[in-house]
């Protein structure tokens, strides 16, 4: 029997489902606990470490199945249809909290963006006091305008150019040579 190495993309449906799963849940906890930790850059790091050591673990087990050894175009694209799925998982949940569960919750993270981004200029010493009125009108805009449909749209649109990019680096760390084939 010629067993043949899983397809990197049907392999990476299940770990996305989840990575994208466990991101929702994160998410919806966050918020019925205090929802200003949506706005939270720390949350934001803390799902970041969890999104990037979930996609190493499924990667690893996707390597061990493939026989242990993992090229880097079987790598990137398992990492990356993984992200992808996950992402759409994401999107799909946050759309439904932000506009269904609680459609008053952009409006507040927008304002809790837009506070935190001014203690920021603060703490670089830039003084938002001293800005034109309508600048920091844009900047509270643009920072609500993040969380509405179309932000969200516009959002994970981007986001798919930064999907690749950490696929590449994810490609590079879970890719494995087979040494004895070499000459």
């Amino acid at each position: 029997m010629n067993e043949q190495a899983p397809s990197p993309i049907q392999s990476a449906v299940r770990p996305g489902l989840i990575i994208g799963l466990v991101s929702l849940v994160i998410t919806y906890v966050a918020y019925f606990i205090d929802s200003s930790y949506l706005a939270s850059g720390y949350f934001g790091l803390i799902a970041l470490v969890l999104f990037f050591g979930l996609i190493i673990f499924f990667g690893k087990e996707f390597r061990k199945e493939s026989g242990g050894f993992l090229t880097f175009g079987a790598a990137f694209n398992f990492s990356f249809f993984a992200i992808l799925i996950s992402g759409v998982i994401g999107l799909i949940g946050n759309i439904l909290l932000f506009h269904v569960i609680d459609p008053t919750l952009p409006q507040v993270l927008g304002d809790l963006t837009f506070e935190t981004q001014l203690e920021m200029m603060e703490n670089f010493g830039q003084n938002p006091d001293s800005m034109p009125t309508e600048a920091l009108d844009k900047m509270k805009e643009a920072s609500a305008s993040n969380f509405t449909l179309v932000g969200q749209l516009k959002g994970f649109g981007f986001g798919l150019v930064a999907y690749a990019i950490i696929a590449l680096i994810l490609g590079a760390i879970l890719k494995k040579r087979d040494k004895s084939l070499d000459f």
